[in-house]
């Protein structure tokens, strides 16, 4: 089960809510409350849920700025605002801090919250894999490939597309479609987001896989070049031994020690 943290200092509003979330059953329990930012904040540290489902308007501290001040805490859960109509520029906002969607409060449909959470589940599987995909990166002796999931839906699904086809050739305009940005402005929010370039991270996806093999089976090199991607021995190994500083056949080697 999934955990969620309510912030909304509506008593009626909450208990809403929390009712929806229970009677969908979509893989989705309330683990905590809370009536405002500020205590939000709080719990978030403390329960690190996989969502925060947050008002916009709150006293103390409102939604955005807990969503910012959580980010700069170096929280990963998900966000889903909840607003009124007055609340857009809000919720704009929350957006481009990474929140993941807004409800609005005051004609909620409970098909629209399911909807909301199965694509939040969506990005939290893509999150998990990332985090899994890291432990086995952080065996390679190699430069730092970047912060795997981030603080930003579409650079996740990015990150998720790019995990299950490292096999093949990317295309800037399809990854640009999948993250509904112009194709300069996703290749530089990636950078911001990870560190590295979309080719640098395409890459290393490929290497982590080629390590894999290497480690784990006695595949020829040529075929675990080509199983991964590379169109041929020189390039392969050239970028292999960037990543690893070793050759394929001398990482196999190594490893075997």
């Amino acid at each position: 089960m999934r955990t969620v943290l309510l912030v909304e200092d509506e008593d009626q509003a909450r208990g809403y809510v929390r009712k929806v979330l229970e009677k969908l059953d979509a893989g989705f329990v309330v683990a905590g409350e809370a009536v405002n930012g500020e205590e939000g904040l709080r719990l978030i540290g403390s329960l690190q849920p996989d969502l925060v489902i947050a008002d916009i308007d709150m006293p103390v501290m409102d939604g955005v700025e807990l969503l910012k001040a959580a980010r700069r805490d170096g929280f990963e859960g998900r966000f889903l605002m909840l607003t009124c109509m007055s609340d857009f520029e809000y919720a704009r906002q929350a957006l481009e801090y990474g929140a993941s969607g807004y409800l609005l409060k005051l004609s909620m449909e409970p098909e629209v919250l399911r909807a909301n959470l199965a694509r939040i589940e969506t990005e939290l599987a893509g999150r998990d894999r990332l985090k899994k995909l890291d432990r086995v990166w952080s065996t390679l002796p190699a430069k730092d490939p970047g912060q795997g999931a981030t603080d930003h839906p579409d650079i996740n699904r990015v990150i998720v597309y790019l995990e299950e086809h490292y096999q093949e050739e990317f295309s800037l305009k399809r990854l640009a479609e999948l993250a509904c940005m112009e194709a300069s402005y996703l290749s530089d929010l990636f950078k911001k987001k990870t560190g590295v370039t979309l080719t640098q991270y395409h890459q290393r996806l490929r290497v982590e896989a080629a390590a894999l093999m290497l480690r784990e089976t006695a595949m020829p090199v040529t075929e675990i070049g080509e199983r991964v991607g590379f169109s041929g021995d020189s390039y392969f190994i050239k970028i292999f031994k960037r990543w690893t500083g070793a050759t394929p056949a001398d990482y196999r080697r190594k490893s075997a020690t």
